[in-house]
């Protein structure tokens, strides 16, 4: 069965890749062959008899091998008879003969009494051989006696398998090994999918429903060409389709892969020109899985023709994509590149071996799972990196979007809804309204220009920012006019933070024309009474304000009229300080 490949460039993950080399060394470690063995074989003829091969063998007829290495053996046609003699010392004890990784087709074992036929898809086996096919050496056969095999004509892609005779102790510890292995690194990739399904969800981000789809198909690869679907989960209704859906978990996984990827790592900012071709493998695949499904035989022959030169195509391509996006100043891409290097020198490596080369790497299946671990996880630290990426950039937007551009205070239209939201919050406490205006400010930027103006502002409303508390509302109602909401703040103390405004202002000592005129700043305090509203509170607090400004500015006026005037009689102000302008 096709292979998926994946893709990468490290940076500062050390610590990841750390792991999982560990993981490799330890699943290397597991499979140390126990026993010597010797093996022959050769392939099946028509007239051939169990008797008649293993007289070859003893006439020295077949082709030798190492059974600890991997070897392939031809599988069209009529198959392949393969021998495994037990070397000394020999063991007269219980054994099992496990041939590793597990083929997808029947091979069938010759006993003294009875002949087993093995297969991933036989779940009536005596013994399962989790992530390969076992075979309980009948305790009637010598030690010492050969093993004949019979690997069965199969239309899947033949791959090469070595062999182990084991102890039945040894081969339980080491089938324990193996279903934790494997159980964790499916137990990963299976945590990274629903987490990213919930995400996509809540965050409604095709991006995370991408990588939960591609990673959940090449899990599914995985269990098919490992067996964990078929034993221990025993899913039987897979066998029927174990070829049909591993392929087009193969094309689907490259499907999502490419549309993750665009998303990811932000193709359309970084390698705009690549999204087509991108897209058009994604489209090609979807078109190669329909004709793998469509039972039509010439379509099927081209469809597996076709697939992994296209595949091959696809991983290049997503390749290069990732560098140039990561060259280009893509974070996310530097992820995905680090999630996928494993996978794709592994996969190079399996495809080496598949042709001959590295048979003493009979890990490479089990590091495939590994790396499929590791890579789920690489990228879903890419996404949770995504996230926050966004979500500062998101609060950086906001902050600019509610603050005011030069003095960095709290603008009119953020102002206003969060002095809403106090007006609108129970229980009934008092609120104070400040409304500020500058004196003298068109005069500052007449005569010193608007820099000098501009600089005076936020001076000013540095000032009044330090003056006031935390939750204060300070904000720029327009030009040079300021408004503050004070709540839980009572008239005495609305009237006495106002004068301390005042005067910390006077004391910046910016002068206006010359020394004899210092920027000052004139407050009307209003107080929040029942049905006030933001706009009723800020109307009374600036007409508290122009009166300041009428009585000669620098100064505080609280706002006392039991009303908003409408009548001829402009409302009663009490005016609680003013300031000598040549103080």
């Amino acid at each position: 069965m096709e292979r998926l490949i994946t893709v990468p460039t490290p940076g500062r993950l050390w610590r990841p890749w750390f792991g999982f080399v560990f993981g490799l060394l330890w699943v290397a470690a597991a499979y140390a062959a126990p026993l010597p063995l010797n093996g022959a074989w050769r392939e099946v003829r028509a007239d051939d008899t169990p008797k008649i091969v293993l007289d070859n063998y003893h006439a020295g007829l077949l082709k030798s091998f190492d059974p600890s290495l991997l070897q392939r053996f031809p599988r069209q046609a009529l198959g392949s008879w393969v021998v495994i003699a037990p070397q000394p010392p020999w063991d007269d004890g219980e054994r099992v003969l496990t041939i590793y990784p597990p083929p997808l087709g029947t091979v069938t074992a010759y006993g003294p009494e009875r002949t087993q036929a093995l297969a991933l898809d036989d779940f009536n086996v005596p013994i399962h051989g989790h992530g390969r096919l076992a075979w309980r050496v009948p305790a009637t056969q010598w030690a010492s006696a050969p093993i004949l095999l019979k690997f069965e004509p199969s239309l899947t892609l033949s791959a090469p398998v070595r062999f182990q005779l084991q102890s039945w102790g040894d081969y339980l510890k080491q089938d324990a090994q193996w279903l934790a292995f494997a159980s964790a690194c499916f137990a990963v990739m299976l945590a990274m999918v629903l987490m990213a399904l919930c995400f996509a969800a809540m965050l409604l981000d095709t991006t995370y429903a991408w990588y939960a789809g591609y990673i959940f198909c090449y899990m599914l690869v995985q269990g098919i060409q490992t067996g964990f679907l078929f034993h221990p989960l025993e899913w039987q209704w897979l066998s029927e389709i174990a070829l049909l859906g591993g392929a087009a978990a193969v094309a689907l996984s490259v499907v999502f892969a490419s549309l993750f990827m665009m998303r990811f790592c932000e193709l359309q900012r970084y390698a705009p020109l690549l999204r087509v071709p991108i897209m058009a493998l994604a489209v090609g695949m979807v078109q190669l899985m329909l004709m793998r499904c469509s039972h039509i035989a010439l379509l099927v022959e081209v469809a597996q023709m076709l697939l992994n030169p296209l595949l091959m195509i696809g991983v290049a391509l997503l390749l290069i994509a990732a560098i140039v996006t990561a060259a280009r100043g893509s974070r996310q891409a530097c992820f995905f590149l680090a999630g996928w290097t494993p996978l794709l020198v592994l996969t190079a490596m399996t495809s080496a071996q598949a042709n001959g080369a590295l048979p003493e790497l009979d890990w490479l299946n089990d590091a495939s799972l590994a790396g499929g671990a590791f890579q789920a996880l690489m990228l879903s630290l890419g996404l949770a990196d995504r996230a926050l990426t966004l979500r500062h950039d998101r609060d950086v937007v906001r902050l600019l979007a509610d603050h005011d551009a030069l003095t960095n205070v709290l603008n009119r239209r953020a102002w206003s809804e969060r002095a809403c939201a106090v007006l609108a919050a129970a229980p009934p406490r008092p609120i104070a309204m400040l409304f500020l205006d500058l004196d003298h400010f068109k005069l500052l930027n007449d005569r010193q220009g608007h820099n000098t103006g501009d600089r005076a502002l936020v001076a000013v409303a540095k000032a009044l920012a330090n003056e006031l508390r935390p939750s204060d509302l300070l904000c720029r109602y327009g030009g040079e006019e300021f408004v503050a909401l004070l709540d839980s703040t009572a008239a005495d103390q609305a009237i006495q933070v106002a004068t301390r405004l005042c005067r910390r202002v006077h004391r910046l000592e910016i002068s206006v024309n010359d020394e004899s005129l210092l920027l000052s700043i004139s407050i009307g305090v209003a107080m929040h009474k029942d049905g006030d509203n933001v706009e009723s509170l800020v109307e009374r607090a600036d007409q508290a304000m122009y009166s300041a400004k009428l009585n000669g500015r620098n100064q505080v006026v609280l706002y006392e009229a039991a009303t908003v005037p409408t009548l001829p009689n402009p409302p009663r102000m009490h005016v609680v300080e003013k300031r000598r302008k040549d103080s």
